[in-house]
């Protein structure tokens, strides 16, 4: 079959369902990623978007449904191997999809140093090898250089700890990053230095990205295609620009609404929600 030019999906999630009690979190959620893409899923706090993304990354569990990651399904059937081979299957399956939280300083051991930290994670998953070279080469991929290596948590700011975050995740070179809500405790300032720092990675490695948020202008900044959650369901999907220009589902336009502007009104927003 000739090369049709159009890149692989490096995630694909077709029917996933996840209930608690009778309450369905994720309710036959479907979509792709394609590799060197980026995917936005928003919607308001209960819509299953952060469910969608931790039964992703194998935070969560799944009722029902497949999660590939290059072509191998993510969801546990059956027992599962013990032992060694269960361990380097799920470190194998870790270096496939990483997450970035929202506050990286939970994420972060407060008392061990940042080139430790990574050193950590690389004798992991690369036992047997020197990691010093791969250690500077993460630091300059995130902005940080080498003269943050020494430092702590508490020694770094905010956006200097999603670097940190973001340079961890890097380093078993996955397929897939996900980013929960990762630059919404930034100021915004920092907010664009991160994004354009998410932007140039994407470019240089073909990772593909997952965005879990409710901030429309990250979306619109920095994703290809957009995923609208409510309820557990997709009500809307298609390009970015596409659909927060001229979106087709109530819902989606109530969230276009409700951003603050000028001439916003509140209680009419409000109203509508109440209608919806």
């Amino acid at each position: 079959m000739p090369d049709s030019g159009l890149p692989d999906n490096v995630l694909e999630v077709t029917g996933l369902r996840r209930s608690y009690g009778a309450v369905r979190a994720v309710d036959d959620v479907s979509f792709v990623l394609p590799e060197g893409g980026s995917l936005g899923i928003v919607g308001e706090s209960g819509s299953g978007k952060t469910t969608t993304a931790r039964i992703v990354v194998g935070l969560e569990r799944a009722d029902g449904g497949e999660v590939l990651v290059g072509g191998r399904n993510r969801i546990a059937r059956g027992g599962g191997g013990g032992g060694g081979r269960g361990r380097a299957r799920r470190l194998a399956r870790a270096r496939e999809v990483q997450m970035v939280f929202q506050d990286p300083y939970l994420s972060l051991d407060p008392r061990t140093s940042v080139e430790a930290a990574l050193r950590e994670t690389l004798r992991l998953h690369f036992p047997g090898r020197d990691h010093a070279g791969r250690i500077r080469e993460l630091l300059d991929q995130v902005g940080l250089g080498t003269r943050a290596a020494d430092a702590l948590p508490r020694q770094l700011s905010g956006g200097q700890r999603q670097r940190v975050a973001i340079a961890r995740a890097l380093a078993v070179e996955p397929s897939v990053l996900v980013l929960d809500e990762a630059v919404a405790a930034l100021d915004v300032s920092v907010q664009a230095q991160i994004l354009n720092l998410l932007a140039d990675i994407r470019e240089q490695t073909r990772i593909g990205y997952l965005f879990i948020t409710h901030d429309l202008g990250v979306v619109r900044c920095v994703t290809d295609e957009i995923v609208v959650m409510r309820h557990g369901r997709i009500v809307e999907a298609g390009s970015t620009a596409e659909v927060l220009t001229a979106p087709r589902h109530p819902y989606t336009r109530l969230l276009l609404e409700s951003v603050p502007r000028p001439g916003w009104d509140p209680e009419a927003i409000a109203a509508a929600r109440r209608a919806l």
